[in-house]
């Protein structure tokens, strides 16, 4: 125990009479248990112990360190270390003065750990101006480290603190290279990591953040080039301009700063999940530049989504499915099912693409035959498998449908139905959220429906169930 750990733990002890030194021990063991192994030192968690107690310790310096001894209280802090996340400029009102200021997030890391940078108050020299990238090795002083909201240090850059790249000289923080694993070593729950591999099925989606902003996420299959691990990769807040224009399945990315949560088994076999964000860099090789005319039939078109665009699920002439987002000052006619298009997309990612107003163009066309017919891509209940392909079927209703609201992670409160249907090999039960569970509510025993682009995820209870996507849509056969 060094000389200033024991001076802290007795001051702790003089203002609370009533607790022992057994007892703090117990409290910095336990502190150190909730926030995560690697996060904090004794020390550190000891600001912590005493912040829960009321009890003031006093400022304590931290100077040439590595990351994992940073605690919570420190001042004057120096540490070098090498960025791994850059995240973009924010603005905030001081709740004090309201005054408006600037904050910019990074993530640096050294041999052992990683930590969050906090730079404020309208800095000039912030890591933009100065055109720091990951894997740049960086020098921050006179820093003061603060709690994030999870608990964790954080470190905080004032005015009065200094940031600036440094020579690789003699440096022993490992580069990014180093540290990139490729797909199938992630074995664990991990955070500020690098990993490479193979995209699948991509597809870009719009949800609404926690600041309440309308903004887009990336979804994709991670996999390895034998395809025997993959793992749903999702990327939040999305900057479409990180992305290339137009990459083929099974294009190599890099992802550089993202965390490996467990998965839940709604969305796949329970496995892993790669989660990212704003801040995380996408390192694509294989990308196109170019993009062709494409020739699709439509198969559904799940409508407005209230955002300014259509959805549709369509067909290439070598039977290939296609998502499509189409903004919908594109479209002068409806696209109902079986019609025939022709459209330049403004971006084109594995299945999906992405149709704007500014860069894209979309007209109907006569029919081609070369392209599949929706009769043609019908399946059955039997050959039903989870996965992210659409399926298309023509099914009876057997039960009367079930509605319930949901309160989502975010706090949305959202309409589920859900009903059993069956063809002639067997019986699946249906799920449509959101705006299609009115679809899916109004349905009646015994009506003969057609289901375009639903897909097969796991449901609460284990079984296999078919869901609805914003691109799907149900039709009553009279």
């Amino acid at each position: 125990m060094s000389a200033d750990f024991k001076t802290m733990i007795e001051s702790l002890l003089k203002q609370k009479t009533e607790l022992s030194f057994e007892q703090v021990r117990d409290l910095i063991d336990e502190k150190k248990r909730k926030i995560g192994a690697g996060y904090l030192t004794d020390q550190g968690a000891l600001f912590l112990v005493a912040a829960d107690l009321g009890v003031s310790l006093g400022t304590v310096s931290h100077a040439d360190g590595s990351i994992k001894d940073l605690y919570v209280g420190a001042k004057d802090v120096t540490i070098l270390g090498r960025i791994m996340n850059v995240y973009p400029s924010r603005n905030f009102i001081r709740k004090d003065t309201k005054e408006e200021v600037r904050s910019r997030t990074l993530t640096i890391y050294d041999r052992d750990s990683a930590v969050r940078v906090r730079i404020w108050d309208n800095r000039t020299n912030g890591p933009g101006d100065v055109n720091m990238a990951p894997g740049d090795l960086v020098k921050l002083s006179r820093g003061s480290v603060k709690s994030g909201l999870d608990g964790r240090p954080v470190i905080n850059l004032s005015s009065f603190s200094q940031i600036e790249t440094v020579k690789e000289e003699d440096s022993t923080i490992p580069n990014i290279d180093s540290i990139t694993i490729p797909v199938e070593e992630v074995r664990e729950t991990m955070q500020n990591v690098v990993i490479t591999g193979n995209v699948g099925n991509p597809r870009v989606s719009q949800f609404t953040n926690s600041r309440g902003e309308n903004t887009k996420l990336l979804q994709f299959q991670l996999s390895n080039e034998e395809r025997t691990r993959n793992i749903r990769t999702v990327i939040w807040n999305l900057d479409e301009t990180k992305i290339p224009k137009n990459f083929e399945l099974d294009s190599k990315v890099r992802l550089i700063g993202v965390k490996v949560k467990q998965g839940n088994p709604q969305y796949g076999s329970g496995d892993f999940e790669i989660h990212g964000d704003e801040g995380t860099v996408l390192e694509f090789s294989g990308a196109k530049m170019d993009i062709d005319i494409k020739i699709l039939r439509i198969l559904s078109s799940g409508g407005e989504t209230g955002r300014g665009s259509t959805t549709c699920l369509a067909v290439d002439n070598a039977g290939k499915f296609v998502r499509l987002a189409i903004d919908s000052a594109l479209i002068n006619e409806p696209l109902d099912t079986d019609t025939m298009i022709e459209c330049v997309p403004s971006r084109i990612f594995g299945n999906s693409m992405i149709l704007n107003r500014d860069d894209s163009y979309v007209r109907v066309i006569e029919n081609d035959d070369s392209v599949p017919k929706t009769s043609t891509l019908e399946s059955k209940i039997k050959e039903i498998k989870i996965s992210d392909a659409p399926y298309i079927l023509e099914v009876i209703v057997l039960q009367s449908p079930n509605s319930t609201d949901v309160t989502t992670k975010s706090g949305e409160v959202v309409s589920v139905s859900d009903t059993l249907i069956g063809d002639d090999t067997g019986e699946i039960r249906l799920v449509g959220w959101r705006q299609h569970s009115e679809g899916v509510r109004n349905l009646v025993v015994g009506d003969r429906v057609k289901i375009l682009g639903a897909s097969a995820t796991r449901g609460i209870s284990g079984q296999t169930e078919l869901t609805l996507r914003a691109e799907s849509s149900l039709i009553t056969i009279k």
